[in-house]
């Protein structure tokens, strides 16, 4: 485990084990979908219940080499009955999947947080921290919200101030005491000042806003992020749109990602098909933090036909013709991935890419 966990009366703190150089890099992920395919394939793996391992394997020695990885977790972990679109409530054994390939921090506020209640509130709480993760988002009550948000992560003797809200949740409100963190100017204005009062190094925002797949940020979003720069953020990441949307690194330095798109899903379409990890470096400089190096690696969902059904592998979109083969990707699907890394670098042009150098490591029985 990457994180040991205290809590302080005011601030949560996790501090992790600490390391005598100031650089902390952290990779953030979009929107981790469940439908109900992707739930019928993690039952048809051939072992006993549900297992999601096999998704994640290609991207585990990436998303596992970073000091802090987080995504948003855009289902609930409610128990059954297992359902998709519209009311999700995954398997506990995505969790499991999750942290095994690297995940230290779960956002949970997002248009999908109150599918399930109350209950579903409470029960993905306890899931997540019964499988070791560090969560912030939505809460119990008005108690653990108070004690334990802002999040505040400290590693490598960085501090970093974690806020996580959504613009919704598809009409439905939380049942009391039950909280989610919505877009509320004043209440954010009153968060980042506490979070500035725990004296973070560096402060990140990370949204569910916009509109759904739509590949620019609207002026609502452009507006809002301005306005959480103007307040003490320092990076703004962003998700729902389930498409990659541009960024953009001000003459500050300061970092703004509309969208990453989609982590995991079975939205097939063109744009929809992936998403991006956006890695940032921080250096410690003079009390001063900076985002000393940032980079995104694009990845495509690849759905082979296995001979238990339809799979799901997430893919570093990067990979040249003899990877696919090996992985008897069809020359059809090879062609959409090219498409989607196409589109992705047109979106995201002028900013630098990571390349896999792992990807020879690839196992043909994955």
């Amino acid at each position: 485990m990457k994180f040991a966990l205290f809590f302080s009366a005011i601030l949560s703190f996790q501090v992790l084990c600490s390391q005598d150089y100031p650089t902390l890099r952290i990779i953030f992920t979009g929107d981790i979908m469940g439908h109900d395919s992707q739930i019928e394939s993690a039952l048809n793996t051939g072992t006993a219940g549900y297992d999601y391992t096999s998704c994640f394997r290609y991207l585990e020695p990436y998303l596992s080499s970073a000091d802090i990885t987080a995504g948003n977790l855009e289902v609930t972990l409610a128990g059954p009955p297992y359902k998709g679109y519209p009311a999700f409530s995954s398997p506990d054994e995505l969790g499991t999947a999750l942290h095994e390939t690297g995940f230290d921090i779960l956002l949970t506020a997002n248009n999908h947080a109150l599918d399930r209640g109350r209950a579903g509130v409470e029960r993905t709480i306890e899931q997540l921290e019964q499988q070791g993760f560090i969560h912030t988002g939505t809460f119990k009550n008005a108690f653990t919200r108070a004690l334990t948000y802002p999040l505040i992560v400290e590693k490598n003797g960085i501090r970093l101030a974690i806020l996580n809200i959504t613009y919704g949740t598809n009409g439905l409100s939380p049942e009391p005491p039950a909280i989610v963190n919505y877009l509320d100017t004043i209440q954010i204005l009153e968060d980042l000042e506490k979070a500035s009062g725990a004296r973070p190094d560096f402060t990140v925002v990370t949204v569910h806003w916009g509109n759904e797949y739509e590949l620019t940020p609207d002026d609502a979003q452009k507006k809002f992020a301005r306005f959480l720069l103007r307040n003490g953020a320092d990076a703004v990441i962003g998700s729902h749109p389930h498409v990659v949307q541009p960024l953009e690194r001000t003459e500050t330095g300061v970092i703004i990602v509309y969208s990453l798109g989609n982590f995991i899903s079975n939205q097939r379409t063109r744009y929809r098909d992936g998403g991006i990890a956006f890695e940032m470096e921080l250096e410690k400089k003079n009390r001063r933090t900076i985002v000393s190096r940032y980079a995104y690696l694009p990845f495509w969902v690849y759905k082979p036909i296995t001979d238990k059904g339809p799979a799901f592998r997430l893919i570093p979109a990067a990979i040249d013709s003899a990877t696919a083969s090996g992985m008897n990707m069809p020359w059809s699907d090879f062609e959409s991935m090219k498409t989607f890394l196409k589109d992705t670098r047109t979106t995201l042009n002028g900013h630098p890419e990571v390349f896999p150098t792992w990807m020879n490591l690839v196992r043909p029985d994955l």
